[in-house]
């Protein structure tokens, strides 16, 4: 087993991915990931990453006629969320390193795409695109694999894609302890 992401000695959030090719589960399985260890009392943040453009805001709302006039950045702020724009055209993607530190404080954070990443990764896997290329077979820092059909995992555990409290059990053993952490007050 690979070394915790976190030691006494370096405070940093536990990131751990959750990898693989469209369609394979993985936004399914950090959902289910998530309300396992938020029930256990932890806080969890998430990333996502996506090869596409997005807008978060609709086209002619405030936000996107404050985006369209050359804010660099824009809030929008109620009473039960808080949302930063940030438009980066000019200085490219950042690094996942750097959301993670602009994330309020949490005890792990799920990290959905980022295949390449420095990081832990579990591996989803599905029946309905078994052809793509196992991400297992060449990245190290895949630690398991989470699957709906049998497989080779090329010295990886494989677990059941539904298999929650082993993959927790896993995360845990890999990314934690958490136990301290669990069912604060």
């Amino acid at each position: 087993m690979m070394a915790p992401s976190r030691t006494p000695d370096s405070p940093a959030t536990p990131m751990i991915g959750i990898a693989g090719w469209s369609n394979a589960g993985k936004t399914t399985l950090i959902e289910k990931l998530t309300r396992h260890f938020t029930d256990q009392g932890l806080r969890v943040a998430t990333i996502k990453h996506t090869h596409h453009k997005f807008e978060i805001d609709k086209p002619d709302s405030d936000t996107t006629r404050h985006r369209q006039a050359g804010a660099i950045e824009t809030a929008i702020v109620s009473g039960s969320r808080v949302a930063v724009i940030e438009e980066i055209e000019t200085r490219g993607e950042p690094s996942l390193e750097d959301i993670a530190k602009r994330l309020k404080p949490a005890d792990i954070i799920f990290v959905e795409g980022y295949k390449s990443a420095a990081i832990p990764k579990i591996e989803v896997r599905r029946a309905a695109v078994a052809t793509e290329r196992l991400l297992a077979s060449n990245d190290p820092l895949v630690i398991a694999i989470a699957a709906d059909y049998e497989l080779d995992g090329h010295g990886k555990t494989v677990f059941a894609l539904d298999d929650i409290a082993g993959l927790a059990a896993l995360i845990d053993e890999t990314c934690g302890p958490f136990e301290k952490l669990r069912h604060r007050a």
